[in-house]
């Protein structure tokens, strides 16, 4: 027996649980690639600006972080705009923007935890169907029935709570993987903004008041 045909048991409640399979691995695949592809831009995007402020180009390092779409460019143009001002100023302006940052790296997230917890319930629900159909075949033949009969009912109750655990729990592993990598990618990316203008004031000579004035 394929497992095609061990699924096939399941009844009508796979069909539901197949479907939220199948967004949770596009969601879990998007958001892997999405992040991977960040992570690897992110370290290009630093090496510019770093060589941007050593050789006192803020200007350029401004319309560089003005001209990249990516989270780490906006995080760090909020600390270039601020940089004028005492340093924990700059840092909450870089973390208010990171802030607004996440909500986007954790695109369709929210889905992906609806998943992990709609589709155990999914699965009870199957079992519960699984066990009426059972007892209505007990019933119809008057109670005079074998394991064979009340095989269907059987099938469709433990192949959907199956299902649905195996979906739930892969689901809340990957959302809590994202939402860590996220949470790890973002901290990483403010450390490198506040890195970034510490190297601005501390290495270049570049001083509050020239900044007020770009």
């Amino acid at each position: 027996m394929t497992i095609l045909d061990i699924l096939s048991k399941g009844g009508i409640m796979m069909i539901p649980i197949i479907l939220a399979s199948i967004i949770a691995v596009y969601i879990i695949i998007m958001r892997w690639l999405a992040l991977r592809k960040l992570q690897s831009d992110s370290r290009t995007f630093i090496l510019q600006i770093r060589n941007m402020l050593l050789r006192n180009q803020v200007d350029d390092a401004l319309l560089l972080c003005k001209n990249t779409n990516s989270p780490f460019s906006r995080m760090t143009r909020a600390g270039i705009e601020n940089a004028s001002r005492p340093r924990m100023e700059i840092k909450d302006a870089i973390e208010s923007t990171a802030k607004a940052e996440i909500y986007h790296l954790e695109k369709h997230l929210g889905t992906l935890a609806t998943i992990a917890g709609i589709a155990p319930m999914l699965g009870f629900l199957g079992t519960v169907t699984g066990m009426i159909r059972a007892f209505m075949e007990i019933q119809e033949r008057g109670g005079n029935v074998d394991a064979t009969v009340l095989a269907g009912g059987i099938w469709e109750a433990l192949v959907t709570t199956a299902a649905g655990l195996a979906v739930g729990i892969l689901a809340l592993i990957f959302y809590n993987w994202v939402q860590g990598k996220v949470e790890q990618m973002v901290a990483e990316m403010e450390q490198s903004s506040i890195e970034l203008l510490d190297t601005l004031h501390n290495e270049t000579g570049v001083s509050t008041h020239e900044l007020a004035a770009k």
